[in-house]
């Protein structure tokens, strides 16, 4: 007995440190990009995310960066990459992340060789980062140095083609370029031909991007393809279509779409003009989320059907401000944080985890024309 005492009193300290390290953060660093010009914004904002309460805190700030409408947070949280959306000569910026104060420090920036950029990804290993160039519609590789700063363009795909909408489709416009979950495939959005393509993503080849097969899948005319998000499970692709304001989902099979269902974001009989936005869905993967914009202005819940994948309505809700660019939510299912562009507004929603309704907490920041919302461990 005395022996089983012994060994019980030296494996409980080591057993209690191990559940301490498997625990869940429970602070947050949300970084939020948005517009500097015009606009109130100075550049990239970095506010501490308490996960029990909801509450935001700031830490800091980096200036004199123009237009950091997007942002991405490399895998090992040290490095964060931003596009610079400011017109014809578009530009991406590189930083390295200090999690524990917040703060970034500017690295270097490289021409994205395209106009307004409006996306940007990384892959895992830290190889490459991809960049959607809207008003040129098209995309580029940009490989990665070993300190986290960036080398020019080494790969540029070129889209070709225009829609049905004269004004909004004259020409191509990429507006995501993210990876598959398991990064043999890169898709990437093209609103001005309609299309989702798909390209074979190769990490350590000079030009790491190839055609896949098939090389695209379309949607109706007129809908301007925009945000995808996999399911938790990997097996479903959903797309938020701009100017349809619907929700797409797919079947997806290795670089393979299938699609088995397109529902609404909009109310029965609504004729307002909309603007389909961001598109998420919620850790335990039962809800997804999607932000629609314009007359509109609204969140949409949606649970997931686990067998199928296919969504069903659960709630429509204010967004509080005047379009919802982007909303985030925190990697315990807790909230949402929405960014508001056009009323300088950030919210935080509480989620209903049994339903996956919001509720507004009340909880509000003041950020002048945030676009881009991402958050990462605080170290």
């Amino acid at each position: 007995m005395k022996k089983f005492l012994l060994i019980l009193s030296i494996l409980f300290p080591v057993l209690t440190y191990a559940q301490k390290k498997k625990a869940a953060p429970s602070t947050y660093d949300l970084l939020i990009g948005t517009y500097t010009k015009p606009g109130k914004s100075k550049g990239i904002y970095v506010y501490r995310f308490y996960a029990e309460t909801g509450r935001l805190a700031y830490l800091n700030e980096i200036d004199d960066v123009a237009n950091p409408s997007y942002l991405t947070v490399s895998a090992n949280n040290k490095f964060v990459y931003a596009v610079n959306e400011t017109g014809k000569n578009g530009e991406v910026s590189a930083f390295s992340f200090d999690g524990k104060q917040g703060k970034l420090v500017f690295l270097n920036k490289q021409p994205s060789l395209g106009a307004d950029p409006c996306y940007v990804s990384v892959d895992k290993a830290q190889k490459n980062v991809f960049i959607a160039n809207y008003s040129s519609g098209n995309l580029t590789v940009l490989p990665v140095n070993a300190d986290g700063s960036l080398s020019p363009v080494s790969q540029n795909v070129q889209d070709k083609g225009q829609g049905v909408n004269k004004e909004r489709q004259e020409g191509p416009h990429v507006h995501i370029a993210q990876l598959s979950p398991d990064e043999k495939y890169l898709l990437y959005s093209d609103l001005g031909t309609d299309k989702l393509n798909i390209m074979r993503y190769h990490a350590s080849h000079p030009q790491p991007l190839t055609p896949g097969t098939p090389a695209s899948v379309s949607v109706k005319d007129g809908e301007g393809p925009r945000h995808i998000v996999f399911s938790n499970d990997k097996k479903h692709v959903y797309l938020v279509t701009e100017m349809g304001s619907a929700v797409h989902v797919y079947d997806y099979d290795g670089g393979k779409l299938k699609e088995k269902q397109s529902i609404t974001l909009l109310k029965d009989g609504f004729k307002g003009q909309t603007a389909g936005a961001a598109i998420h869905i919620s850790p335990d993967g039962n809800t997804l989320y999607a932000s629609n914009r314009l007359e509109t202005n609204e969140i949409s819940a949606y649970s997931i059907a686990p067998e199928t994948g296919e969504l069903k309505l659960v709630q429509r809700i204010s967004s509080g401000g005047k379009n919802p660019r982007d909303f985030t939510i925190d990697p315990a299912g807790n909230f949402m944080i929405l960014a508001n562009q056009d009323s300088d507004s950030i919210f935080v929603y509480k989620i209903d985890k049994a339903t996956g309704k919001l509720n507004p907490t009340g909880t509000k920041l003041d950020i002048g024309n945030p676009v881009c919302l991402k958050f990462a461990p605080a170290e």
